[in-house]
């Protein structure tokens, strides 16, 4: 599988279009010559020398977010349309998120449902309530919807 992905180096390449016509083994060996913070022509070489796509980027490197706003790498402003594909609909960086998840991970950082936790049934207690739902289940894609729906 890695030598498949390897060869299709020159693929991603022609893909990122001008972003990448310069692209070569040489101009990302020697970036960690290079001083200061790396460009958005050297993190797109990078990622398509590197990295495997399911589909094509923006060419913007974001560096960045507060509120609205994304920066890329070279400190250009953008108002964030996409917001993580919703992920992200409250903003970048609000102050009472941040707190909340650095309070949570100074104590847990993660579990598995293989165990409890003491937070798991006040949010499922409080999305039940609100939404008039009888139970939940969180999940991490709009894909595990209709697969469990599938099942029952």
């Amino acid at each position: 599988m890695f030598s498949k992905l390897a060869s299709l180096q020159s693929v991603a390449v022609l893909r990122r279009g001008i972003h990448a016509s310069v692209a070569s083994t040489a101009s990302v060996a020697t970036k960690k010559t290079v001083q200061g913070p790396p460009s958005s022509e050297y993190i797109f070489e990078r990622e398509s020398k590197y990295g495997a796509h399911n589909y094509h980027p923006l060419p913007v490197a974001l560096e960045r977010g507060k509120g609205i706003y994304v920066w890329d790498v070279e400190g250009r402003q953008y108002f964030d349309f996409l917001s993580a594909y919703g992920a992200v609909s409250q903003g970048h960086c609000h102050p009472k998120i941040i707190n909340a998840m650095k309070s949570q991970v100074d104590k847990l950082t993660l579990t598995s449902r293989a165990f409890y936790n003491n937070v798991l049934g006040e949010y499922e207690e409080y999305i039940t309530k609100l939404f008039n739902y009888h139970k939940v289940l969180p999940m991490n894609t709009g894909k595990t919807i209709p697969l469990l729906l599938r099942s029952q």
